[in-house]
């Protein structure tokens, strides 16, 4: 591929996507800025005019993600409305579905290392995606009595802990065998937590 130098027209989004297919076939840090400038058919040069290195293109990429996975949560809890329950679970769904068709940036979010605080950009995409699950469980949990209702914060970390298991065990890797669907396990498990809490009936 030829080179392009400076002045690529789409410079940023190209790197961009060299990273995240990077990402996918060598992990976060199994590549190089020259290997994603050489992907992206730029100089190398030409990549630090806008990152300083790997990590800041993996941020961006993680901060890219969660601006699509707020987004698409956002989807799901208001096509769940009015349903509370509906609304929940769907946003448990979102999260399976996201792993899956964004693979790339899913690692960067979750896997590289990165913290979600590296720039104010990025804590504000993770925190946007972070409470639209705890505007979730906190409507669902409204159904509790206040006596015994968990803090929204703590329902939804626990729900998005159960889905993040899911998909790294299950869905994504592939790392563990199991006769039943990714999708059947985590609503089975979201069910059973339900359940625990007095939010649905008994089998």
């Amino acid at each position: 591929m030829p080179k392009r130098g400076y002045h690529h027209g789409n410079l940023r989004q190209a790197l961009m996507d060299a990273a995240l297919s990077l990402i996918e076939e060598k992990g976060p840090t199994g590549f190089t800025l020259s290997e994603a400038a050489k992907k992206a058919g730029v100089t190398p040069a030409a990549v630090y005019r806008h990152y300083d290195g790997r990590e800041d293109l993996i941020a961006e990429a993680a901060r890219q993600g969660f601006e699509m996975f707020a987004d698409l949560m956002q989807y799901a809890y208001d096509k769940g409305q009015p349903s509370a329950l509906a609304a929940f679970e769907a946003t448990g769904r979102a999260y399976l579905a996201f792993a899956r068709r964004h693979p790339g940036h899913y690692i960067a979010m979750f896997e590289s290392s990165i913290s979600v605080n590296r720039t104010p950009e990025l804590a504000a995409a993770a925190a946007r995606a972070k409470s639209v699950l705890e505007k979730a469980a906190a409507d669902l949990s409204q159904h509790i009595p206040p006596e015994k209702r968990p803090p929204a914060s703590m329902f939804s970390a626990h729900i998005w802990a159960m889905s993040h298991g899911v998909v790294e065990l299950f869905a994504r890797n592939n790392g563990g065998a199991s006769p039943f669907p990714p999708e059947d396990l985590l609503e089975s498990g979201i069910g059973i937590y339900l359940r625990g809490l007095g939010l649905i009936e008994q089998d």
